[in-house]
C-alpha cells in the first residue's frame, strides 16, 4: 500500500521565542517491509541550522535550530511511504513456547541477541511490576506459544481497557492506567510492554501512523488523526531464523500490517518523541497536532 502522510505540529506562544532547538522523530524508517519514497520537513519560521543523523536504535532524527524571534512555530512533515503486508508472515513463524523465549533472555545464561535483551529491562515510562505480571500470566499459561500468548494479551487489553483521549497525559504512570482501565494508544503500548517485561520477556515501543480513512471493506482503526503507537515483541525466531520481532497493536487488537507506517522504536515513548525541544522565551503555549494518512490515490488537502 502506498500512503501519503502529513504530520503538522503547531505551537502558539504568548510572548516571542528568541531561540528554539528541536529534536524530531518524524522520518519513516527504511525497513524490509517499508520504504520511504519521498520525505521532507518544513519549519515556519525556517530553521537556520538543520542536521540529520541516526540515533542509537537506528531511527532517523532531525535537529533543527530556529534563531529568529517568533511567536508561533509550525513543523510539517510530508512523506510518501510504500508498505508491504507482513501479518501473514508473522503468523507463519515457527511456534516457540514462551518459557523458552524467556530462558534465552535470562540475565545469566541467556543467549538472546543484544538487540532483544536490552528491551527486557525497565525504562523511564515502563516499570516492571508484580501487578503487571499478574495480569500477563493469564495469557502466558504453561507451554503456550509465544506469539499466541502475546496476541491473547493484546486481545485482553483491547477488551478490558477503554480508549479515552481525556483520561491520561504523557506522564501518566502505568500503575494508574492499570487501575483506571482507560487511556490512549501510548498508554496501552506502555501497559503491554510492562506486562511482557514483568514476566521476563522483551518488547519495544513503536511510534508511527495508521490510515485515517481505510480502503473500502476495512474497518476504521482507533487512534487515527494523530501519531499512533504499538509494540514489537521478540518471539525468539523469525520466519527466516533469528530475528523474530512481531509488531502488535493492542489498541486495535491486531498484528500490524500494511495500514501502519513505522516511524521509530525505542524502550518507550521518551526515546521516540515526535517533537521535543528547548526554547528561550515563549511564556505560555498552546499546542495543536494534526495527522492525515491516506492512500496515494486519494487527494490530500492540507
Amino acid at each position: 500500500m502506498r500512503l501519503h502522510v502529513v504530520h503538522e505540529t503547531s505551537y502558539a506562544y504568548s510572548s516571542p521565542v528568541v531561540l528554539s532547538h528541536q529534536l524530531l522523530h518524524l522520518t519513516p524508517r527504511a525497513l524490509p517491509w517499508q520504504s520511504c519514497e519521498s520525505h521532507r520537513i518544513e519549519l515556519e519560521p525556517a530553521a537556520g541550522e538543520v542536521a540529520e543523523r541516526a540515533d542509537y536504535y537506528g531511527n532517523r532524527t532531525v535537529h533543527a535550530l530556529v534563531a529568529v524571534p517568533h511567536d508561533s512555530l509550525t513543523v510539517r512533515a510530508r512523506s510518501e511511504v510504500l508498505v508491504k503486508p507482513r501479518a501473514a508472515a508473522a503468523l507463519g513463524m515457527p511456534r516457540v513456547a514462551w518459557e523458552a523465549v524467556r530462558a534465552r533472555l535470562a540475565p545469566i545464561g541467556g543467549q538472546a541477541p543484544v538487540e532483544a535483551a536490552e528491551f527486557a529491562y525497565e525504562s523511564p515510562h515502563v516499570e516492571r511490576l508484580r501487578e503487571l505480571a499478574d495480569y500477563a500470566v493469564k495469557s502466558f499459561t504453561a507451554r503456550r506459544g509465544m506469539l499466541e500468548a502475546s496476541l491473547d494479551l493484546a486481545r485482553r487489553i483491547h477488551r478490558d481497557f477503554k480508549f479515552d483521549r481525556t483520561a491520561t497525559s504523557v506522564s501518566t504512570p502505568i500503575r494508574q492506567v492499570l487501575k483506571e482501565r482507560r487511556g490512549v494508544c501510548q498508554d496501552f503500548a506502555h501497559l503491554m510492554i510492562g506486562c511482557l517485561r514483568s514476566i521476563g520477556l522483551a518488547a519495544r515501543y513503536v511510534s508511527g501512523y495508521i490510515l485515517t480513512t481505510p480502503p473500502p471493506g476495512r474497518p476504521r482503526l482507533v487512534g487515527a488523526d494523530a501519531s499512533h503507537a504499538w509494540i514489537s515483541v521478540w518471539c525468539g525466531k523469525g520466519a527466516e531464523g533469528e530475528g523474530g520481532w512481531v509488531d502488535i497493536d493492542p489498541t486495535n487488537n491486531c498484528i500490524v500490517d500494511d495500514s501502519h507506517v513505522t516511524l521509530a522504536w525505542g524502550r518507550d515513548f521518551a526515546d521516540v518523541t515526535p517533537m521535543r525541544g528547548v526554547i528561550l522565551g515563549g511564556g505560555s503555549q498552546q499546542l495543536a497536532v494534526r495527522v492525515t494518512v491516506r492512500p496515494a490515490t486519494d487527494p490530500i488537502r492540507v
